[in-house]
């Protein structure tokens, strides 16, 4: 009978739907889940039967997904973990280098001072003492600030080679799957748990570089880097690895056969956060620091030698600069002493025009690659102030990131994510129809009987 056929088929759909919405009510908490539903259609009458149609059917089952929405989710995260990643090390490098008691300046400026209070005695060896001291002292500022740009290069070549495994890993977790939605979808099976642990290595691979993602028809997604190179085809995957080639370290892409360099800057996320900060923000300061250290002993190493000591012989260096240490770049020379201060002009003792011309040297020019032309005086003061520019701005872009990536995180959830209270709405709904389906086939039964007691 149509009547019993059409009651069935719609007991069955409404059971069908029921089972979909339980399983998005169970996952409401479940990060990630995509909610899903069933698509019911009617079915029609045979071809030449007056009949209003053959009950209903499932068309498919949907999954709630809105391709623009995720890859805005992706797009969002690769920028908050460039920024997130970064600010760390700006903020311990800005609050370093302008602490009043620990700054560049604050030495230059205490030695300066030392070099001007021995003018009113230039033969006082208490005086010339506490020159030695300011030198020394303001060299250990020089190198301790220096060794912390040393620990952070440190610190970020070896961040960013701790995020490559986890990045491969997420990279072959996308091929894997992509592999078994080929596999499960070709056998007629539900694929919408696996999209969305894929989906979720996808955000996660975000995080760490900037990627376009390309689905294909038969389900599978396509992952590269915004620069083009592949990451994800089909199941196929890259490897990301730093190779060392003559002391440089280059961020090297194997896929299939077919290897590509890559500039770390500009990979996005926390890679090419990090990349991006050790290229264009802490090495040009360490650069800073050290053409400092090297113009400023040069100046008044050149200075004292064109002196003389107290007993009439030549100056002699009072500071070594040396590149190549990370802890020792600036000292006062081994053995120093406070009759090698080379005050006087032209021998006499007690004359301090050379010491004069020392005090100076604190207004002469020097010439930073970062900044052109600058006062000795004024150098450290105004890479400070870059330092702070780019500490402020690139909170501010942190700030601007995470707000946007919370707003797509709501774009998402507003397609994708399962709302209880309408799950409760189709709940009450399908139960409905599933008990209004069971009456119809009590009627149709009460109906079959009466029709058989006719004939009885």
């Amino acid at each position: 009978m149509t009547i019993s056929y059409n009651a069935l088929s719609g007991a069955l759909a409404a059971q069908a739907a029921l089972n979909t919405v339980s399983q998005n009510i169970a996952n409401s908490q479940t990060k990630g889940y995509t909610r899903q539903g069933v698509l019911l259609l009617a079915t029609a009458s045979e071809p030449g039967t007056k009949s209003a149609g053959n009950g209903v059917q499932i068309g498919s089952l949907l999954r709630f997904s809105d391709s623009y929405k995720s890859q805005q989710l992706w797009r969002t995260n690769s920028e908050l973990g460039a920024r997130s990643q970064v600010q760390p090390y700006l903020t311990q490098m800005e609050t370093v280098m302008s602490d009043d008691k620990s700054s560049l300046s604050y030495g230059m400026d205490n030695f300066f001072t030392a070099l001007n209070a021995a003018g009113v005695d230039p033969t006082s060896s208490p005086l010339r003492q506490q020159v030695i001291t300011a030198a020394d002292s303001m060299s250990q500022q020089f190198n301790s600030i220096y060794n912390v740009t040393a620990n952070q290069l440190v610190s970020v070549q070896q961040q960013q080679s701790a995020i490559l495994p986890s990045l491969n890993e997420s990279l072959a977790g996308i091929a894997a799957l992509n592999k078994q939605i080929i596999a499960v979808s070709g056998a007629g099976t539900n694929t919408s748990a696996l999209q969305d642990k894929r989906e979720q290595l996808i955000d996660s691979v975000a995080s760490q570089v900037a990627v376009e993602v390309l689905t294909n028809p038969d389900g599978t997604a396509n992952v590269s880097l915004k620069s083009g190179q592949p990451l994800v085809v089909s199941d196929l995957n890259a490897k990301l690895e730093f190779v060392s080639t003559s002391g440089a370290t280059t961020l090297t892409l194997t896929f299939a056969n077919s290897k590509f360099k890559l500039d770390d800057t500009k990979v996005g996320g926390q890679l090419g956060g990090l990349g991006n900060y050790k290229q264009n923000t802490l090495l040009p300061l360490q650069n800073s620091i050290k053409e400092i250290a090297e113009q400023m002993t040069q100046k008044i190493n050149d200075q004292l030698r064109l002196g003389f000591k107290s007993d009439g012989t030549p100056g002699q260096d009072l500071l070594a600069f040396n590149p190549s240490s990370a802890t020792g770049l600036l000292q006062v020379t081994s053995g120093f002493l406070t009759t090698d201060l080379a005050f006087s002009s032209d021998g006499t003792p007690g004359d301090s025009g050379n010491l004069q011309q020392l005090v100076g040297i604190k207004g002469q020019s020097i010439t930073l690659t970062t900044l052109g032309s600058v006062l000795l005086g004024d150098a450290d003061t105004q890479i400070v102030g870059k330092l702070g520019i780019d500490s402020q701005q690139n909170q501010s872009q942190l700030n601007t990131a995470t707000t946007i990536r919370t707003q797509a995180e709501d774009d998402w959830k507003s397609t994708s994510a399962v709302n209880t209270d309408e799950e409760a709405i189709n709940l009450v709904e399908f139960q409905n129809m599933y008990q209004a389906n069971m009456k119809v086939i009590a009627v149709a039964n009460a109906l079959f009987d009466s029709t058989l007691q006719m004939f009885g």
